[in-house]
Order: C-alpha cells, then sequence, then structure tokens
C-alpha cells in the first residue's frame, strides 16, 4: 500500500476577500473529489485571500498509477477558471 500526498499552490488573483477565495476554491476542491475520489483539504493560507496551498490525499497499489493519477490532478488545475497554479510538490509513504 502507497500514500501519496500531492500539495498544490495556488494565487487567486481576482479575489478581493475571503468570500472570493472561497468561492473560486470550493468547485475546484469538489472536482478534484468527484474525479479522482481523493481527499482535498486547504492546508495553508487560511487568511491570505489571494493564496492557496490545497493538500492531496490517496492510497494505491502501485506508485505507477499515483503518478499518473497526480498528473492528471495536476493538470485540472493547470486548466481551472479563477485559478493560477504557482508549484506543487508530491509525497510518498
Amino acid at each position: 500500500m502507497i500514500v501519496g500526498v500531492l500539495r498544490i499552490d495556488l494565487a487567486i488573483r481576482e479575489a478581493r476577500s475571503l468570500k472570493d477565495k472561497r468561492h473560486a476554491i470550493k468547485g475546484l476542491k469538489q472536482r478534484l473529489r468527484d474525479r479522482f475520489n481523493v481527499s482535498v483539504a486547504e492546508v495553508d493560507h487560511h487568511d491570505v485571500h489571494q493564496r492557496c496551498t490545497l493538500g492531496l490525499a490517496m492510497v494505491a497499489n502501485e506508485s505507477r498509477a499515483m503518478h499518473s493519477q497526480f498528473d492528471k490532478m495536476v493538470d485540472l488545475v493547470r486548466g481551472a477558471p479563477r485559478v493560477s497554479l504557482l508549484d506543487y510538490e508530491r509525497e510518498f509513504y
């Protein structure tokens, strides 16, 4: 069993308030959950309205399958409206 963690740093440049930020992130988090069956949570920059760090976690039998899924998740985030991908990092346990 392999546990994978993907940390995604985002910019939400159009957000003028925490409410704008929540609105932009809520849909993205739900799409990631629905499409990839992963756990998603905001893990950093809680009080900053133009930044967000999401943590995603999943469990798989092989690391190759997990790498493929993480690639697809990053691609989904890159194409998401209202957010810009700044950086991402993967960890496996």
